[in-house]
């Protein structure tokens, strides 16, 4: 959609796609509250706002939409077509899903989340670096680089939803 229909869409229709950038209903509430934006940069501007001002529930709420690197996400829903297209750099070696695998398996046992990365255009080696970079990461630092890389996503996918 164009954000002339961004802008004159029913907030009822709108929110599942907004909620599919980020599943966080005070976010999807302010970029639905300061409609109509004259511009892109103006609602990217919004959303970017709010988006750094999550609190950490906030982000563990959003963390629960995203599937982990190198799982394949099932279903039809936009979060899982949009999953699968940004970990499109995993590619299908069984040995770099393993890697992954055992990745995400310690990440979650050092932070008792998923690793979140924004994988859009990284390959399975950057992606395999960022994760044993970060599981070296003390709880404060790895909590920011969370919220960055929750951010980035989110934006990311708002741009997909208004387009042009």
């Amino acid at each position: 959609m164009d954000l002339e229909e961004f802008n004159s869409t029913p907030a009822d229709r709108l929110r599942p796609a907004l909620a599919a950038c980020c599943d966080v209903p005070r976010w999807v509430d302010a970029v639905l509250a300061k409609r109509p934006y004259g511009d892109l940069a103006a609602l990217t501007a919004v959303a970017d706002e709010t988006l750094r001002g999550l609190d950490d529930n906030e982000v563990d709420r959003a963390l629960q939409a995203h599937p982990r690197i190198g799982d394949r996400p099932q279903g039809a829903s936009t979060e899982a077509n949009w999953s699968r297209s940004e970990q499109s750099g995993v590619g299908t070696d069984p040995d770099v899903r393993q890697e992954l695998a055992e990745g995400n398996r310690r990440y979650e046992e050092r932070f008792g989340r998923v690793f979140l990365i924004c994988a859009t255009g990284l390959s399975a080696g950057q992606l395999l670096d960022s994760l044993r970079t970060r599981l070296n990461h003390d709880d404060v630092t790895e909590a920011a680089v969370i919220h960055e890389e929750l951010r980035k996503i989110a934006l990311l996918r708002l741009s997909k939803v208004v387009a042009g």
